[in-house]
């Protein structure tokens, strides 16, 4: 453990951990605020409803498969240089995409984004890790950075609908110039760049086999969405990065200086927190999606209605977080916590299986997004904490690479996963729901609102299906 008198972070840390929250945020909220924002851009692009996932995916693709490289580069040339580089690049790409006069351009920016964003959200968990290193203050700023990371994204979705709605869906972009460039001005300021003395080589066939592997599979994983499991596209890359993945394990246990070092994954504790930060991943972007689609479908919410129907759950994740990583974490341990979040996360997903095209928003909606929110802010908070603990300070990069990697990658196969089996499963189940049309019911049918290829899509009786 380092002594605060040797960390040169210390006497500032507080001020730190602030300009790291905002970093974070930025990177998490980037991830869900373009979403509600699709349908405008889609309109002044001209872009089809194919192209529409790219907006999505490149930011995906480029932000998964260069993660642990970002994290690696952040120990070997120093964190407060590529936290800030990260920052500003991540301007830069958002004011392209703001500026964007066509698909190209957009998709090109999002890629850019995700690209300098895999720099960012290491750098940023090992500042946190490296400066707080008190057991109970680091308990408080991982529960607040826990619960920025996942809130964050419910944040986007409120940010992106009053964007959207007041000015255009361009200040969905823009807005990150406003929180980049100050963030990058406070961290020159504030934090001193650390780096070793004697610096090993970057593992290329590491870097290339892993960078390659997880494009492989969150690839595939996308082109699930817009076509099938079955799709030989999909089985293709996601045999690919299985190989190329186990190619890159084999790679690490014989190379001198590895881009992942082995004991950071096999401590069981951590390696068991990378596994829980990859579920809890899967369940609640999944959740994110289909209700953002059931609240603005099916419930005809405004975009700014579907952002606030989410704030009860950030509200949930910010109480749950903090008080569990002072209070509890240091007594109990991870597991109970990680387990009871789990089990809480799991009862709110199976309160929301009741809903219908029919049903309230506060009496079948909100008590499952509150009882998520609990469950989501002891997952996380306990599972980074544990997940960077102990690790040795030149590995805290790409410790906190992972962590990144397993909620991304998680969130990636949720969002699949559930969007195949929700096509799939609704398509021959109908909901009967009766048509107004005018003051007279004309006529009855089945109707369920669903995503496919990430477009809303109405089943009917027919067995046909009609993308709205």
């Amino acid at each position: 453990m380092t002594a605060p008198y040797d960390n040169p972070h210390h006497a500032r840390r507080w001020l730190i951990l602030v300009v790291i929250g905002i970093a974070q945020l930025m990177v998490v909220l980037d991830a869900t605020i373009v979403n509600i924002a699709l349908p405008s851009a889609q309109d002044a692009l001209g872009f089809s409803d194919d192209g529409r996932q790219w907006i999505v995916t490149a930011y995906a693709l480029a932000f998964g498969s260069l993660l642990l490289l970002g994290g690696r580069i952040g120990d070997l040339f120093g964190r407060k240089r590529t936290f800030i580089i990260g920052l500003l690049g991540f301007a830069g790409a958002s004011f392209l995409g703001g500026f964007a006069g066509s698909f190209g351009v957009l998709v090109a920016a999002r890629a850019l984004q995700g690209a300098f964003g895999a720099l960012l959200a290491p750098a940023a968990l090992s500042l946190l890790t490296t400066t707080f290193t008190e057991p109970k203050e680091r308990g408080q700023a991982f529960g607040i950075f826990g619960a920025i990371a996942v809130g964050g994204a419910a944040i986007g979705l409120l940010l992106g609908g009053i964007l959207t709605e007041y000015l255009s869906w361009r200040w969905c972009l823009y807005v990150n110039l406003a929180i980049a460039v100050p963030a990058a001005l406070a961290a020159m300021a504030l934090l001193h760049n650390q780096t070793h003395e004697v610096k090993p080589k970057l593992d290329i066939p590491g870097t290339l086999t892993a960078s390659s592997g997880l494009f492989a599979i969150v690839y595939g994983l996308a082109n699930a969405q817009t076509h099938s499991w079955g799709d030989t596209v999909t089985v293709g890359m996601l045999a690919a990065g299985a190989l190329l993945l186990a190619a890159f394990a084999a790679i690490q246990r014989r190379s001198r200086n590895p881009l992942l070092p082995l004991r950071v994954v096999l401590d069981r504790d951590r390696g068991g927190s990378f596994v829980a930060m990859g579920l809890a991943g899967a369940g609640v972007f999944g959740v994110f999606l289909f209700l953002t689609y059931y609240l603005q479908q099916t419930l005809g919410f405004s975009p700014i209605k579907t952002g606030l129907a989410f704030l009860p759950m950030t509200f949930a994740i910010v109480l749950s977080a903090t008080s569990s990583s002072t209070r509890l974490l240091p007594r109990s341990g991870p597991r109970p916590l990680i387990g009871a979040g789990m089990l809480l996360a799991a009862l709110g997903m199976a309160t929301l299986t009741a809903v219908g095209v029919d049903t309230a928003y506060a009496t079948h909606v909100l008590p499952g997004l509150l009882i998520i929110g609990t469950g989501m802010g002891l997952v996380f908070s306990s599972a980074m904490a544990t997940a960077t603990f102990g690790v040795e300070p030149s590995d805290a990069g790409v410790a906190s690479a992972m962590v990144n990697t397993a909620q991304q990658v998680g969130g990636s196969i949720g969002t699949a996963l559930l969007s195949t089996l929700a096509a799939t499963t609704v398509a021959g189940i109908g909901i009967t729901a009766r048509v107004n049309s005018g003051d007279n019911y004309a006529a009855q049918v089945d109707r369920t609102q669903i995503v496919k290829a990430g477009k809303p899509v109405l089943v009917t009786t027919s067995g046909q299906t009609q993308v709205r």
